[in-house]
Parts: C-alpha cells; structure tokens; sequence
C-alpha cells in the first residue's frame, strides 16, 4: 500500500519534469567568454551612411545601439559614390578604428566614375567578403533549411579594373587571378568552416572554359583542402551552381568563389532565403574589416523607399550584429540578433519587401522594444 502511495505521489512529480525541461534543465544565461581587463571599454567605429537607402538603415543602426547602451560610438563621414575617390579622411579613420560600418555606395553605370566599394577594398586589401543567407523563423520562402555562407575572393578577377579599348568598337577587360589571392580565400574559407563547425567548402568556377584562370582558383583551393580533412571538400561549375541554388540549396554549406561568381551567387541565395533587405555581410582582411548588407541588387538606388521612409533595416542590423561580434562583444550581438529575430517571427511589424506595410522607423521601434 505504501508503494502504491509513493508511485501516485511520484506521477506528478515526473509529469512535470518532462513537461517542463526549460525551467528545471536549461540554464537560463548562456556560458560566455571572460574578457580581459579593460575590454568593455567603448570602441570606435567609422560610419559611412551612404546613399539612397543608406543613412535610413545606419540610422536605424545608430538609434538600437544607443537603445542597448553598446560599447561603441560613431565617427561618421559623408562618402557617396559619384565621388571620384573615397576621401583619404575617411580611410585614415578606417585605418585607425580597424572597423567601419556603411551603408550601400551607388556605382554610376558607364562613365569614367570607377566603383568608391572596390576603391575601399582594394585599398584597405578586404580580401575576403562574407554573406551569411539563412531562413528566418516566421519569414515564409519556397525553400527550407537553407543556411549558406558565400565567401568571395575581394580584389581581383574580373574586378580588376584593366580595361582598354584596343581598336574603335574592341575594348579588351583582363581578368586577373593570382595564386597568392586564390590560396588565401581558400585558406579563409576553410578557417571560417572550421572555426564555426560547418562541414563542407563548396569551390565555384567555371574551369571547363576559362582553364588557366579558374583553373589555377581551383587548384589553389584543392591543395588548402588537403590540409583540413575533417571538412568535406567538392566543385561546382558556376551555371550549375546557379540552377541548384534554385532548385535545391539547403545542399550548399559555405561555398568560395572567385569575384564576379561570388557576387552572382550570394545575390541569388540571399533571394532564396527571403531578400536582400534581411542578409547580413561584411568585409575582412588582415588587419580592417568593413560591415554592410550582405547583398545590395534592387534596394540600395531605391529612391522610392527613400522617399516613403520604407527600407528594410534587418539586413544592416543583423551585420552590425556580426560586427558586435567581431569586437569580442558576443552578449550584445546576441541581444541584437535575438531581437531583430524576434520582431520577423512576430510578423506583426515588417516593411513592404518582407510583405508588410511599415516603415524603417517602425521596424526600429520594434526592435528596440525587443530587447531583453
């Protein structure tokens, strides 16, 4: 009789253990890193609000880290991209905070005006440029379980610059690739998987036509894979690509490519995983990095989101999370990325391009309520 008093009393008891493992297993802070004397010090960021869209988004940026009292503060310039270099102040700066944070640069088409982005890298030698594209809880898209990073070789390929025309009617435009820049995207690639326990480089070429050029790429990338053999290893032709990024891409893990195909490939992914106004990037070398939306096509020269006040702050927010993150700030890039996740899986405040009708200041005030 005692026994059967015990197994009553002990149902109970046992229906609430496992019904409830988030209060009785789960520990309700997250194990962090122990900073060094010192290292909540404020930090300061170079700010380039940009064009267009651009000082909305920055904005937006500036007014959640005030909100969460972030340990950084804003030297900002005013760059925009019919200039025909980026002033010697504003990489001065760069060069000194190690770290900058813009807005989208708009490129004149044609003319004698060159690109103010690639100026930027190749100056400070931001080799690497990095777009994560993942599927946000609560934003509805055609494809599931993707979660992609697009690591693209920064300064050369077909964005060297070398054009000419030869003859009236002929311009000839060189495509560079060297194996010292090869080998180090390659490197990069590898060390990014490895350090965040992703399985599998995926190398985009198109070495069946362009032999000597892709082929080298290739090859360079093929010798660093040798070296991490717990990472699995594979190619793809870039037209492949592109069709099973459509078609399937929660196959794809991180993926290296040179210039042009990276641009093409994580435009394509970031539209997959629900839009250029939600994907978050940046750009890194040796000693700067540069964080920005992580895919620019459609958004950055809207002007009519400029007008209507409407442009998506996510992509920049969730880039200057990881730009918390690369200041060995973890806690409060983690405040920020759990709000903004927050806000999308409510649905309650989106703008237009994430089918909803608010506005960038809206979509801010959301966020900043979010906050734990």
């Amino acid at each position: 009789m005692f026994q059967g008093q015990m197994a009553r009393r002990s149902i109970p008891i046992l229906k609430q253990l496992f019904t409830s493992p988030s209060s009785h297993l789960t520990p309700t802070r997250s194990v962090t890193y122990m900073p060094r004397p010192g290292d909540g010090a404020p930090r300061p960021v170079t700010l380039i609000p940009g064009d267009a869209i651009g000082p909305l988004v920055t904005g937006a940026v500036e007014q959640v880290m005030q909100a969460m009292h972030a340990p950084v503060y804003f030297e900002r310039y005013e760059v925009h991209g019919d200039m025909k270099r980026v002033p010697q102040e504003v990489i001065d700066s760069i060069k000194k905070n190690k770290v900058c944070l813009k807005g989208g640069l708009a490129t004149p088409m044609g003319g004698g005006v060159s690109s103010l982005n690639v100026q930027l890298r190749k100056e400070l030698d931001l080799y690497a440029s990095l777009v994560n594209c993942f599927n946000l809880p609560g934003l509805p898209t055609r494809h599931e379980n993707v979660d992609i990073v697009v690591i693209r070789e920064n300064t050369e390929g077909e964005y060297s610059g070398l054009e000419h025309e030869v003859v009236p009617g002929v311009v000839e435009s060189l495509k560079v690739i060297t194996k010292f820049c090869s080998e180090r995207i390659a490197k990069y690639a590898f060390e990014y998987a490895y350090l965040n326990n992703r399985k599998k480089v995926t190398a985009v070429h198109k070495a069946n036509i362009m032999k000597l050029a892709d082929g080298l790429f290739l090859e360079s990338c093929r010798e660093v894979a040798t070296k991490y053999p717990g990472i699995k290893y594979n190619e793809i032709i870039v037209d492949n690509c592109c069709m099973q990024l459509v078609s399937k891409p929660e196959q794809f893990d991180v993926m290296v490519t040179p210039n042009l195909y990276g641009n093409l490939v994580a435009n394509t992914a970031a539209g997959i995983a629900g839009g250029t106004g939600v994907m978050p990037g940046g750009n890194v070398g040796a000693d700067h990095a540069v964080f920005e939306q992580g895919a620019s096509a459609g958004n950055v020269g809207n002007e009519k989101l400029v007008a209507q006040k409407t442009a998506n702050p996510v992509a920049l927010l969730l880039s200057s999370a990881m730009m918390l993150r690369h200041l060995q700030f973890p806690s409060f890039a983690d405040r920020l990325e759990t709000a903004v996740k927050r806000v999308i899986l409510d649905g309650k405040y989106r703008t237009k391009d994430l089918g909803g009708t608010s506005t960038t200041q809206e979509v801010v005030d959301a966020v900043i309520a979010a906050l734990d």
